[in-house]
């Protein structure tokens, strides 16, 4: 196998070898994934049918949605059927398809919350010059930057994984195609030119941070300077969500992109893979609803609707 020209697919890491194992793994993927079907889903919705939430704040909110759902979906329902059906090849271009999905759907995510920084620093220390920095204009021009930074990311890094010689087999050691484990396949001389790639969406990435690092940095100076105590605590409410759904964002993505060769095993790559690609977006919604009143009463009209739509039907039905 001298090069990736001559590699017509790839075989994805198994999660167990028996039977029960490989049962367990899917019916583990299959509830974490309905709950990030009905969590996301339910935010959208609750977006989108209530005027009250039609905000810049649930405006980005729903574009997060989005991209965790497009996440999520990349990857766990083809791990889902391999274990169900007890199968690891995957084509040469559905893994390009995989990798580029992950890089676009992970990266546009970094921008948007970046961008979620943004909205509350001018909601907490700029409220007055609210409604003209984040207009509805505004709000669109920067969700379609985020959603535009990550495809062009995607793209560079998925044409430059792909055009690497490929001398090392074809099997991945991850349940998805990741580019450090196709890297991993490559010849030796090929490897630094995307290391040089990583490089740059390491220090983007790095930018992104230190942004929403000093965003916050002002938010928590301005919120100290509230008089009232209730008033502190409830501008800080508003951030708490955000800030969590980061810190659990950044870090896995930085565990899983700077951990020491020296302690990477093919169990621990799989955990951190779990940790960054399936665990953030389930997650991401019971993070943004617990702490918010506004989207607690929009998702319980969603729901109360839902309820009272289908005892409608029923009793249509019956007549």
């Amino acid at each position: 196998m001298s090069n990736g020209s001559s590699i017509t697919e790839f075989l994805l890491l198994a999660f167990a070898d028996t039977r029960q194992l490989q049962l367990l793994h899917f019916w583990l993927f299959l509830g974490i994934y309905l709950a990030a079907l009905l969590g996301n889903g339910l935010i959208l919705t609750a977006v989108v049918c209530d005027h009250h939430l039609h905000t810049p704040m649930y405006f980005f909110l729903l574009n997060l949605s989005l991209l965790d759902l497009g996440s999520i979906s990349n990857t766990v329902p083809r791990s889902m059927a391999n274990s169900l059906w007890d199968i690891r090849d995957i084509s040469y271009a559905g893994c390009a398809a995989q990798v580029f999905l992950l890089v676009f759907l992970i990266s546009a995510e970094l921008y948007l919350l970046t961008v979620m920084a943004y909205d509350r620093y001018v909601a907490i220390c700029k409220p007055l010059h609210y409604g003209t920095l984040l207009g509805s204009r505004a709000c669109v021009h920067l969700a379609a930057a985020a959603w535009g930074s990550g495809f062009l990311h995607a793209v560079l890094h998925t044409a430059n994984t792909f055009s690497l010689p490929l001398c090392q087999g074809n099997a991945v050691d991850q349940f998805f195609c990741e580019i450090p484990q196709i890297l991993k396949l490559s010849c030796s001389d090929a490897y630094l030119r995307e290391v040089g790639v990583l490089a740059v969406g390491v220090c983007f990435a790095s930018g992104c941070f230190v942004f929403i690092v000093l965003s916050y940095g002002q938010i928590f100076r301005a919120v100290l300077r509230i008089p009232s105590e209730q008033g502190r605590h409830k501008t800080f409410s508003t951030c708490l969500p955000h800030l969590a759904v980061v810190s659990l964002f950044v870090s896995t993505g930085i565990f899983a992109s700077l951990k020491p060769p020296s302690i990477s095993s093919p169990s621990l790559d799989l955990v951190v893979a779990v940790l960054y690609s399936v665990v953030p977006p389930a997650v991401n919604p019971l993070i943004y609803s617990m702490r918010n009143q506004e989207l607690k009463d929009g998702i319980r009209k969603v729901i109360s609707g839902m309820f009272l739509n289908s005892d409608n039907l029923s009793i249509s039905l019956q007549k």
